[in-house]
């Protein structure tokens, strides 16, 4: 991927630092307001703190507990406008909040919050949170553990299933805004000259090539990294406070409930969940301090421990087994530093852009953040930017412009057209194409009518085709076999990972893209390489048994 060769004559408007989901974001929006935007990611679009969380989009109930109804109430605009501008990426999701005799926050209390979120979120919500008795509960999830139980409620949030997905979109509508997305590409650092920040050094961590991009004005939107971007140039107060959050993910199990459940740890008193997703379960997350190296992030076996220990607690027939993990997911929160805090809970969720002005003109860095409120970080962040520039604020239209994947009159005619008439996909293949892509399933569709053989079945488990493997590189920006795997197709977030698969997505990219077997064999390679993190189940099983294929030897 090349550079961009910027001279004294070349200068963007903003450069931005970091291709998560709020770098994006913030891309999206500014490039719509007219600024010229490039940003710089040294890895994957999504690939560092956006594909590691929980996946829900929370309406803002767990900050109560802490009167921050500034957050509450922007949480849950934000949860209301994705319902409407990403509908095929974000759904209902009904999740039971039992009460125990042993919980620290007593029912009544629990029961009063949620009424005061239902008040906060009338006309804004998918319909009130319901009370339920310990005798309903039992009828209802009878796998429940009854010892204490004293009831509980039924409370309406929302999940994002493939929040990978989700950047995907932003990235796509940001360059058809305009931006340049330049990922696998390496800031080396900042140009600083008299006290002012005027754009970033680069390396394109490919071709080796190093480049500078200029611009009036760069924003640090690096999530966790948002320390080591300043480090040894811009003189500042420790910015990033993250702590880790890890989860397991399992295959259904005794007991496995079909509504999300949202407990107390007994361990820490920590809500925690257990919830289902693409047909496995998610159970998270840990909230530790951490000051370790932020790229090497892994589950630890204490961790592990503590949410099958919990899981187990509260649903006793479970008896999960570390055995019994097919995977894990760790990362850091982008949290502002806090000290002296006791309970990492306290941590504000909320986010701040710090303008490092006077003593560092030219720059901002966004503090903070999460995935519900992408996009209101980034129209704060485009309004600070806009100000700095001084450029008149403009309208901000993110609240109501549809992502690529919604981009419809009616999403819901357009749904059931496809799943009707999509030959020669199954009604099954129909159904991801659509929660994946939305309207853009029908490119995968148009590839496949084009050259048939594209039709082919890459991926017994999710149905996946080959069509996708060649959008994903052809029209999604995406550089390497993991990218599609595990950003793209998410192939690579079924239960073995797609090691079973990994090689038959390669052949396809040396059928249709022009690979050649070396590049396959590499690209198995480093697929293999990334998934360590994960410590996935099927890797340790596959290393005892070697696979003679010739694009792994």
């Amino acid at each position: 991927m090349s550079q961009p060769q910027t001279g004294p004559y070349d200068v963007v408007d903003l450069v931005i630092v970091g291709a998560g989901i709020n770098g994006l974001a913030i891309a999206r929006d500014a490039a719509d307001r007219g600024l010229s935007v490039v940003v710089v990611d040294r890895g994957d679009v999504g690939a560092g703190t956006t594909s590691t969380s929980s996946r829900l989009i929370h309406g803002g109930l767990k900050y109560l507990e802490r009167y921050d109804f500034t957050l509450v109430n922007e949480s849950i605009r934000e949860r209301h406008l994705l319902f409407r501008t990403a509908p095929h990426l974000v759904h209902d999701y009904p999740m039971l909040i039992p009460s125990y005799a042993r919980d620290s926050r007593p029912g009544p209390l629990v029961r009063l919050g949620l009424a005061a979120f239902d008040v906060l979120a009338a006309r804004r919500g998918r319909g009130i949170s319901r009370g339920l008795s310990a005798r309903r509960i039992g009828q209802r999830w009878p796998q429940l553990s009854r010892d204490g139980l004293r009831g509980g409620v039924l409370f309406r949030d929302a999940q994002v299933p493939w929040a990978e997905r989700l950047c995907v979109e932003l990235l796509l509508d940001a360059e058809r805004l305009g931006a340049r997305v330049l990922t696998y590409t390496t800031v080396t650092g900042l140009i600083v000259e008299d006290g002012r920040v005027l754009g970033v050094r680069t390396t394109d961590n490919r071709s080796g090539q190093q480049g500078r991009i200029r611009a009036r004005l760069t924003v640090n939107a690096a999530g966790p990294w948002i320390d080591q971007i300043l480090r040894g140039q811009v003189e500042s107060r420790r910015l990033n406070g993250g702590t880790k959050g890890s989860h397991v993910i399992l295959d259904p199990f005794p007991g496995a409930p079909d509504t999300c459940i949202f407990f107390e740890a007994a361990a820490d008193q920590r809500p925690i969940f257990i919830f289902p997703w693409a047909g496995r379960y998610i159970l998270g997350s840990t909230d530790l301090t951490y000051d370790g190296d932020l790229d090497e992030v892994v589950a630890s076996d204490a961790e592990i421990e503590y949410l099958l220990n919990e899981t187990n607690r509260i649903i006793p027939q479970a008896k999960l087994t570390p055995a019994d993990v097919l995977y894990s997911v760790a990362g850091i929160r982008p949290l502002p530093h806090t000290a002296g805090v006791s309970d990492n809970a306290k941590i504000s969720r909320g986010h701040t852009v710090l303008d490092h002005a006077p003593a560092y003109a030219g720059l901002l860095s966004i503090i903070g953040g999460k995935l519900t409120t992408h996009r209101a970080l980034a129209e704060d962040a485009t309004d600070a930017a806009l100000k700095v520039l001084g450029r008149p604020r403009g309208r901000c239209t993110t609240r109501t412009r549809p992502l690529p994947g919604a981009d419809t009159a009616d999403w819901r005619t357009f749904r059931a057209e496809f799943q009707r008439s999509a030959t020669p996909f199954t009604g099954d293949q129909r159904a991801r194409l659509l929660d994946l892509y939305g309207v853009r399933a029908r490119r995968v569709r148009e590839l496949v009518v084009t050259d048939p053989s594209l039709a082919e079945v890459v991926d017994e488990q999710s149905g996946a085709v080959a069509a996708e493997i060649v959008m994903a590189f052809r029209e999604e920006r995406a550089v390497t076999l993991a990218d599609v795997l595990l950003r793209r197709t998410l192939i690579g977030l079924g239960p073995d990972m797609a090691l079973s698969t990994a090689v038959t997505c390669a052949d396809v990219a040396v059928r249709h893209l022009g690979w050649d077997d070396e590049r396959a064999r590499a690209e198995v390679a480093a697929y293999h390489a990334e998934l360590r993190r994960f410590r996935p189940r099927a890797l340790n099983l596959s290393a005892a048994t070697p696979n003679s294929d010739r694009r792994t030897s």
